[in-house]
């Protein structure tokens, strides 16, 4: 057999693409773009809402087939009426939960976590979570890699393999936290005072999920957080927003409490205080990704 006939067309060969463009670094995936969740935020809220997920989900403007809030990352509320339970069975390396409002236990595999507002506890892939409300409305804010899988075409990790073990970092531990950061000077290395959220199996990059880290974020009224740049892209949930304001690449972003927004990756964005009370925030970016790449990104201005 000749190479020529070796080379003839199969459904291989025409699989096959080649780029030999001048600057192969162009890419034609749609932007991701500032975006503030309202609507869905009202929704999570209404206290009409029935027990059930409000994804936060941007697919279409990102050009993705799976529900997407940026392209490695999926937020959404979960709101689960009194004495109801939401079980849920994401495909991804784990789920990260804020807990907005009320009181309840969740359950994933044998693990169980008791959980009030202000708590933020995550669990491993490759379970079943069964959320249960215990006397009031419950409002839940979780984050997934699931556009991350969805992308690599992978499935959740089997039942004890995953990364990821369940953690629980109650309201109260958060804020004891926060008094050292707070006496803290601000000094030239400042980016702000935060409190991350990690577990002892993510070292050494201090994430809270391989690709993924959480952390609270404040900041003192009349103060600004400088501007800053990274290459993660960030998710912003305003728990004390009033009077609170972002400017990312020259566009104002006005926050509203308990709506989402997204800060892109690599643009320059700043955060301000013109309220009398404390800027407060959970942040979610896929900065753990960029840590274990070796490629953070940071810089101020």
């Amino acid at each position: 057999m000749t190479v020529q006939e070796l080379a003839a067309a199969t459904q291989y060969t025409e699989r096959a693409r080649y780029n030999t463009s001048e600057n192969p670094f162009t890419f034609r995936w749609p932007p991701v773009p500032i975006r503030q969740f309202l609507a869905e935020r009202d929704r999570a809220f209404d206290p009409a809402t029935p027990t059930g997920a409000v994804p936060l989900d941007i697919s279409a403007e990102l050009g993705t087939a799976y529900p997407a809030t940026t392209p490695t990352l999926l937020v959404r509320y979960l709101k689960i009426r009194a004495g109801e339970e939401l079980r849920t069975a994401f495909a991804a390396a784990g789920e990260i939960c804020y807990v907005l409002r009320g009181q309840g236990e969740s359950r994933n595999g044998a693990d169980v976590v008791a959980w009030g507002a202000g708590d933020v506890f995550c669990f491993p892939g490759g379970n079943e979570t069964r959320h249960l409300a215990l006397g009031e409305d419950c409002l839940l804010f979780v984050a997934t890699d699931e556009p991350l899988l969805a992308f690599e075409g992978l499935r959740a990790p089997a039942p004890g393999r995953a990364a990821v073990q369940t953690t629980h970092w109650p309201v109260e531990e958060i804020e004891r936290r926060f008094e050292a950061v707070w006496k803290r000077p601000i000094t030239d290395n400042t980016t702000g005072h935060a409190v991350n959220l990690t577990t002892a199996s993510m070292l050494p990059n201090y994430a809270t999920m391989p690709s993924i880290n959480v952390g609270i974020n404040t900041l003192a009224p009349g103060c600004d957080q400088r501007p800053h740049r990274h290459n993660g892209v960030a998710i912003t949930l305003a728990l004390q927003g009033e009077g609170i304001h972002s400017m990312i690449e020259g566009e104002r972003v006005d926050w509203s409490d308990g709506a989402a927004q997204i800060t892109p990756a690599t643009l320059l964005h700043s955060h301000h205080n013109r309220g009398a009370r404390r800027m407060r925030s959970l942040v979610i970016q896929d900065e753990g990704l960029h840590l274990y790449t070796r490629t953070p990104g940071f810089s101020f201005d």
